[in-house]
């Protein structure tokens, strides 16, 4: 048996009343971080796994689920700091909640103009947000399980706010409506010119879905295990995901005249940082010649 003394950084109603020590029943040399985290949450149903914070006295970094306590240097009788990280919630339910605010916003103002612009407007992007929401449910492999509840609000405000309430008001508004002055007479009528932009938008999509696909298959179901990854896309670029979908907004805008691709900026900070990680996770192993979402420039 292992004993381990507990050092709560801060008592929140879930952690006041945790013991000052719990003891688990494995051989130590067996004995994981995450073994410790199930003992503690057995002592308060309400501070699971997911909530909680496990680091080594005096040191701030978070101790691995997947690290032996011998690793970990969780000695016997040892003392650990637990932190509350809060009510969380699972990264699927986030990804699931802001792909659903362009789904449920776009269709109110195509088919109740009258609310939104006060008359008809004869004229979606619908499709990639219905993918993304596939995605979630059938292709993702998350790294960590959840977040701090919090968050969900404003990771949706991004989707809800900009893909959702002012996309669909650029788009559906009577500026792009089939007779308006901003249509008639220009290339948007013309059906080569469209059947082009679609092309290159359902091009953009598959692709998107296949880098999906390739980050899927690096990390075995139940693991948090992460390898350089390889093939479609990924010989030019750390993040070829972002640049299709960047790809996929721009065959959008060019085809409507809307302001579709603001979140490219979004999307290339998101793979500056992934890029950056990368490199410093593989080293000398990772292939130099990458850019981090643009071939060729960035």
């Amino acid at each position: 048996m292992v004993s381990v003394q507990l050092s709560v950084a801060k008592k929140t109603s879930v952690t006041r009343n945790l013991p000052p020590s719990v003891t688990l029943d494995k051989p130590y040399d067996q004995l994981t971080v995450l073994d410790l985290k199930k003992a503690i949450a057995a002592k308060s149903s309400k501070f699971y796994v997911a909530r909680q914070k496990l680091s080594l006295k005096g040191d701030n970094k978070a101790l691995s689920d997947e690290a032996t306590l011998k690793d970990a240097g969780v000695a016997d009788s040892a003392e650990v700091s637990v932190k509350d990280l809060g009510p969380q919630v699972a990264w699927r339910t986030v990804f699931l909640v802001e792909y659903a605010g362009p789904l449920v916003i776009h269709p109110l103002f195509y088919h109740f103009p009258k609310i939104f612009f006060g008359g008809a407007v004869q004229h979606t992007v619908l499709a990639h947000f219905a993918k993304r929401e596939l995605e979630t449910v059938l292709v993702h492999r998350f790294s960590h399980g959840t977040m701090p509840l919090r968050n969900i609000f404003k990771n949706s405000a991004h989707y809800h706010l900009l893909s959702g309430l002012l996309l669909a008001w650029s788009i559906y508004s009577p500026t792009f409506a089939a007779n308006s002055p901003w249509i008639r007479g220009t290339v948007r009528e013309d059906p080569t010119f469209l059947w082009s932009c679609l092309a290159a938008f359902v091009f953009a999509e598959l692709s998107n879905l296949s880098t999906h696909i390739t980050l899927r298959n690096l990390r075995p179901e139940g693991t948090t295990k992460r390898a350089i990854p390889m093939g479609y896309g990924f010989g030019l670029v750390s993040c070829p995901n972002y640049f299709f979908e960047t790809l996929a907004w721009t065959a959008i805008t060019v085809m409507t005249g809307s302001y579709a691709v603001v979140s490219t900026y979004q999307m290339t900070v998101w793979a500056l940082k992934k890029h950056r990680n990368y490199k410093k996770e593989f080293g000398k192993e990772y292939p130099r010649n990458r850019k981090a979402m643009f071939p060729f420039i960035l």
